[in-house]
């Protein structure tokens, strides 16, 4: 009997990271393929369900029982430490599989992990680099690592091939830190990029045609494979595949909540699994959204809840403020209307897929990237303005959300979101764009 294909699948250590990569996985294993998903062994202890049908393996970032005080404080330590260990422990597994009658044909890659690609090519295997943001964002990138962008930046406006022209709060926070090391980290994934047999990309075609047509003249392997989220939320073709199964937060009593209020009424507010705001700016937003009149969903992580004011209640018939919920859930529900985000990648794939318009309140990375696409590029949303202390104010949110749920522009923006929904689950659907670039990915090893 033929040998399944078996690919590792190595995913950086962080929810935003684990959540696409895995659906990616399932997606590869509907095809047939044998799948081994490896992360750091302190990561893993935190995981909650993975399918029973992938295999679990893991490699060292140096730190097996948690960053100690040194890493936590300085990213650079954690890194020079991993980047020594993690090639040496990846290696490590490709020879103990390979022992045990489990070769590995493939290496995925997160493109965090640059070095995953030199280590695959030292057994001879296939590397697949897997890109968790945007063409967009990818590009941008590129271009600091080709020399076309110089920092600090003095241009007001950045103009690159393909791309809408660019303002400074358009462009990733990463290119005004003081302290380069994140900058170099995120643009070292493209050091060997070019060497690499595939390039895989969380998008979809039809979302970032111009940017994926031109930059595959330079990078012929790059194919887009999203959006990688849950099928349910998509085209349907994988039944029980309704959730990541990696979330390290559990909460459903929201949903309750949410069934008995008014189509499109609901308000939606999350920053996800990083974004850290100051009291501040925790008031202003829990004050326009009391102030807006609408209802509203809010998710306030557990570390965050202290920045609430005193006197803000958590649950009256207008808002309810939990620590987490199914994010995929609460945006296919029909009473939300809207999604006050922070625009990471996944939350921006997730409300593309599932047909809500935002209001964006980017924090850092690629996220003010991502929000000047969702205002121009795509016309599902509007940015929240901020004043001079980078901050978000009760009125100006009170006004998006006014904007976004009852004017006309808001209606053309749910119509245009509900035209990107459509096109998402084409692209991954039976003989869609990104079918069938993972069909071709698979074909390659037959």
């Amino acid at each position: 009997m033929a040998r399944r294909v078996h690919c590792l699948v190595l995913a950086y250590p962080s929810q935003g990271h684990i959540n696409p990569i895995l659906q990616f996985s399932k997606l590869l294993e509907n095809e047939g393929v044998k799948i081994t998903i490896a992360t750091t062994l302190y990561y893993l202890k935190n995981l909650q369900k993975i399918p029973p049908s992938i295999a679990l393996e893991t490699i060292s970032d140096g730190y097996d029982d948690g960053k100690d005080e040194e890493a936590m404080k300085n990213f650079k330590v954690y890194l020079d430490r991993f980047w020594k260990v993690g090639p040496q422990t990846l290696g490590e597994v490709i020879e103990k599989l390979g022992r045990v009658g489990y070769p590995i044909d493939c290496v995925i890659y997160d493109s965090f992990f640059p070095w995953a690609l030199d280590v695959a090519k030292k057994y001879g295997i296939v590397g697949a680099v897997y890109l968790t943001q945007n063409m967009i964002v990818n590009s941008i990138y590129y271009h600091f690592h080709l020399g076309n962008i110089q920092v600090p930046i003095i241009e007001h406006e950045i103009s690159l091939p393909m791309l809408p022209t660019l303002q400074h709060e358009d462009m990733p926070s990463f290119f005004f830190d003081k302290d380069p090391t994140i900058l170099e980290f995120v643009v070292a994934q493209f050091c060997n990029i070019e060497k690499a047999d595939w390039i895989l990309c969380n998008s979809f075609y039809e979302l970032e045609k111009e940017i994926t047509d031109w930059t595959r003249k330079i990078w012929p392997k790059l194919r887009t494979i999203g959006p990688s989220i849950p099928s349910m939320f998509l085209d349907k073709r994988l039944k029980d595949d309704e959730e990541y199964g990696v979330s390290q937060f559990t909460s459903e009593e929201c949903m309750q909540w949410l069934d008995d209020k008014p189509k499109g009424s609901v308000v939606y507010i999350s920053f996800g699994s990083l974004a850290i705001f100051d009291e501040e700016q925790a008031e202003e937003i829990a004050y326009g959204l009391k102030d807006s009149g609408s209802y509203f969903l809010w998710v306030v992580r557990a570390s965050e809840e202290t920045k609430l004011p005193k006197d803000f209640e958590k649950k009256t018939e207008k808002g309810f403020v939990v620590k987490w919920c199914s994010q995929l859930k609460v945006l296919a529900h029909e009473s939300v209307g809207c999604f006050v985000t922070h625009c990471g990648w996944n939350s921006t794939l997730e409300t593309l897929s599932i047909g809500v318009p935002t209001i964006a309140v980017p924090y850092w990375s690629d996220q003010s990237t991502n929000a000047k696409c969702f205002a121009d590029v795509w016309k599902i949303g509007i940015r929240a303005s901020i004043d001079e202390k980078k901050i978000v104010r009760r009125k100006v949110l009170k006004d998006c959300i006014k904007e976004v749920m009852e004017s006309e522009r808001g209606k053309e923006m749910k119509k245009n979101a509900m035209q990107w929904k459509i096109m998402a689950a084409k692209a991954v659907g039976e003989g869609g764009s990104s079918h069938e670039n993972i069909k071709e990915f698979v074909r390659s090893f037959v």
